[in-house]
């Protein structure tokens, strides 16, 4: 099912879930035929099959219930920020380092061109495979992920470059080092510094926007939300439920 703006892909996507396995059988059809030496006949079913597939995926897409809208916003092949920078951005150089712990793998950022134009770009990084994704936490950011924010944040500031931020983590990561080393204070100084930036700033939601971990990097003079996307003070498994159903 669509997950973000990305390239039109010859070959399947590599997770089907529950509710989209019915593009399954479709998706291996066009990847076949796609494969094949051109002919008319060929292209002519290719057409079909893409229109019927375009069709059973906005049939799928009215019928989600809220719970599959927060799983297409977790989709394993939704794409990450640093799908976006290097579909959108030129002259990308990462920087790493908050200069006083250590480099926090779930906030990525540095300096890019986007239209032409020099900015800096901030975003969290989910990960992509098992072992990425425990290398980054699963985008859930310690304080030292935040205080990188800042840094990054200060330089735009200092190089007046206008400032890009991608959203994408269930929340700040909860664990007790992060608390001993001082993940409020860095979510706050997060939210300061932000809000003191004379820089344009531009945020876009593009998967899962949990509490203050999502807000450290989401003050913003713009902000944009993709479809099937959530932001919210709470993730949807800890929200509380009404024992009398109002």
């Amino acid at each position: 099912m669509s997950r973000g703006r990305r390239p039109r892909a010859v070959h399947p996507p590599s997770t089907y879930l529950g509710f989209e396995r019915p593009l399954a059988a479709v998706d291996a059809e066009i990847a076949a035929l796609a494969g094949r030496r051109a002919q008319r006949t060929t292209a002519e079913r290719l057409r079909v099959l893409r229109a019927a597939r375009r069709r059973l995926e906005r049939d799928l897409v009215r019928r989600l219930t809220p719970w599959e809208r927060v799983q297409l916003a977790r989709h394993p092949d939704r794409p990450s920020t640093l799908d976006y920078v290097r579909r959108l951005c030129t002259q990308f150089v990462e920087l790493h380092g908050d200069r006083r712990f250590a480099d926090d793998g779930a906030v990525v950022g540095g300096l890019a061109r986007f239209a032409g134009r020099a900015v800096v770009v901030v975003g969290q990084q989910r990960g992509r495979t098992p072992a990425e994704r425990i290398a980054r936490n699963f985008g859930m950011a310690r304080p030292e992920g935040y205080r990188k924010a800042v840094r990054l944040f200060e330089l735009a500031e200092r190089f007046r470059r206008p400032l890009l931020t991608f959203v994408d983590t269930q929340g700040a990561y909860p664990g007790i080092g992060a608390e001993e080393r001082g993940q409020a204070e860095a979510i706050a100084a997060c939210l300061t510094a932000l809000g003191a930036l004379g820089v344009p700033v531009v945020c876009a939601l593009i998967g899962e926007g949990g509490s203050g971990g999502a807000l450290a990097l989401a003050v913003a003079d713009r902000v944009v939300m993709q479809e099937h996307a959530w932001y919210s003070v709470i993730s949807p498994e800890a929200a509380p439920r009404s024992s009398s159903g109002g």
